[in-house]
């Protein structure tokens, strides 16, 4: 898959020749409504023998216009969301910064720019995606600014099972409030976040739990605050694992946020490993326990509803992308 990242004012030096169906959309997740988007192009550019070509963002365009208190939280990284991109068969991505000077264009001028300036045949995107003002850059107004230059095709409302639009900021919410399964049957896939393995306090060795610590990247958003059922991708190898999203609140009232994941079977070490996290399912909240061994007794409850969580991984309705 090709990468082309581009900064406004576009470079028409850097847009290969010859048409191309164009998906757009910020696609943070890349979730089931995401996916029929694509599949759509996809099936277009592929009747038409043309290359199959996205159109997205750096970074949420949201930023461009508030304050985001603790910075953006995102379902996907850049490279994650490439990697999805890649698994649903796109051959190129136009990776656009969203700046400030980028927003300011009109939506004439963002159309006669950009998907103009890439060789659109067909644009592709979902029934509510806006290229400018939501009141004047809307799908239904489109085939106006496109002065017969490409075809416009609006992919529907994607609901799946339910009644309520599948959608990036519900996805974010779910996740938010550890409801991960939820959050899977709506992304079509686990949810995954990546991290460095570092050193923490070692209590959990003293207490027979040894775990992992993991320092995720700023811009990914973590699971609620809970204990969850999880696999953790080490060295080309998944192992089976419960991980705690929380402040050890047992040991104090004042601690940092941390993701510990205690891996069943597993005795290596493995300090400075870069690893990802799926996120099977949501077993219980933080609680604050009147001393070791009542904290002890739980975690082993914990182990065994972990351990049948991962050996009969939940469903997700679908189609599944790793």
């Amino acid at each position: 898959m090709q990468v082309i990242k581009i900064h406004h004012p576009l470079d028409p030096h850097l847009i290969p020749t010859g048409p191309v169906v164009l998906a757009m959309g910020f696609f943070d997740g890349v979730h089931r409504g995401h996916q029929a988007v694509i599949r759509r192009a996809k099936k277009i550019a592929r009747q038409r023998h043309l290359p199959l070509a996205v159109l997205t963002y750096t970074h949420a365009p949201g930023i461009v216009y508030r304050q985001y208190p603790g910075g953006f939280k995102y379902l996907s990284t850049v490279q994650r969301k490439l990697d999805l991109l890649q698994q649903l068969g796109v051959d190129r991505v136009y990776l656009v910064s969203f700046t400030s000077q980028f927003a300011n264009q009109s939506p004439q001028v963002f159309v006669d720019r950009y998907l103009v300036g890439f060789h659109s045949q067909v644009v592709v995107a979902g029934f509510d995606h806006t290229y400018g003002p939501a009141t004047v850059a809307t799908m239904a107004k489109l085939p106006d600014y496109a002065r017969g230059r490409f075809e416009v095709v609006t992919v529907p409302k994607f609901t799946g099972n339910g009644q309520q639009k599948i959608g990036s900021r519900v996805i974010r919410q779910q996740i938010d409030n550890g409801q991960v399964q939820v959050a899977n049957n709506e992304l079509g896939y686990y949810y995954t976040t990546t991290g460095l393995i570092v050193h923490g306090l070692a209590r959990g060795r003293t207490l027979g739990f040894p775990t992992i610590n993991i320092e995720t990247p700023t811009p990914e958003r973590l699971p609620g605050v809970g204990v969850y059922a999880t696999t953790v991708l080490i060295n080309k190898h998944w192992y089976g694992g419960m991980a705690s999203v929380g402040h050890n609140v047992t040991f104090g009232d004042h601690n940092q946020l941390t993701l510990e994941i205690y891996l069943f079977d597993f005795n290596q070490l493995v300090y400075g490993e870069e690893v990802r996290v799926r996120w099977y399912q949501y077993l219980r909240g933080e609680e604050k326990f009147s001393g070791a061994k009542e904290l002890v007794a739980q975690l082993k409850r914990d182990e065994q509803a972990a351990r049948r969580v991962v050996t009969h991984q939940p469903v997700i309705s679908g189609q599944s992308l790793s």
